[in-house]
């Protein structure tokens, strides 16, 4: 597995590739923003045809990650569903995959903004959720400490042997740690905007996702 390694609130922690975050001590797989159901909510809201694969993608990559670590326990940090009629209308196969994914693993939905409410899946629904020193939640507050959050898909602008890539980014400082979104259709937020340079403290670093994370001084 393709990672970068950091430590966190006096915690040793993993930020794969993918955008999934590990805590080993806890059997811990952290992921945020799935917006599962996205092609189909674009759908129903616009007319606007996406190819309708997204959440088999994206549960499909959740599964690597969960063989690959072999995590006991999950959160979903919010926003796991497009809206909550999204919820409903998961295709079988995908109600089964999760099915799947959840059995034998403790499984923590957090709420989001996009889905603030439980849906009919396994697992407990919380509005946030503390282990140890860390919080879990949805969106980062101005006095969170030791919390981590998605919400923002935060992305990262970086130049590179003279050319420019952008690439999704977790957000770390001493306070905080924002996820990216995991999920596919999903757009993301430059560390660059007020909302996150704001946000975020000085020193903060980000952590490129990727076939080969690297991690860098948040751009501004």
């Amino acid at each position: 597995m393709n990672a970068c390694d950091f430590e966190f609130s006096g915690q040793r922690l993993s930020a794969f590739g993918t955008g999934a975050l590990w805590w080993p001590d806890q059997r811990l797989l952290c992921v945020s923003d799935l917006h599962l159901g996205k092609s189909e909510r674009i759908a129903r809201r616009s007319g606007q045809v996406l190819p309708p694969y997204d959440s088999r993608e994206t549960l499909t990559r959740l599964a690597t990650d969960l063989d690959v670590s072999a995590a006991t326990t999950v959160v979903c940090l919010g926003d796991s569903f497009d809206d909550l009629d999204a919820s409903q209308a998961l295709t079988p196969d995908d109600r089964m995959q999760i099915t799947v994914l959840q059995a034998g693993r403790r499984w923590i939905w957090i709420e989001g903004n996009h889905d603030p409410g439980p849906v009919d899946l396994g697992g407990a629904h919380l509005a946030e959720w503390t282990c140890g020193p860390l919080t879990f939640r949805h969106i980062a507050q101005p006095d969170g400490c030791g919390e981590i959050s998605g919400h923002y898909h935060p992305k990262a602008k970086v130049q590179t042997r003279g050319r420019s890539i952008t690439r999704s980014a977790f957000l770390v400082d001493r306070k905080r740690l924002i996820l990216p979104a995991y999920g596919t259709y999903t757009g993301g937020l430059f560390s660059s905007e007020d909302a996150l340079a704001t946000l975020m403290e000085p020193n903060a670093r980000a952590i490129l996702t990727g076939a080969q994370p690297r991690v860098l001084p948040m751009p501004r």
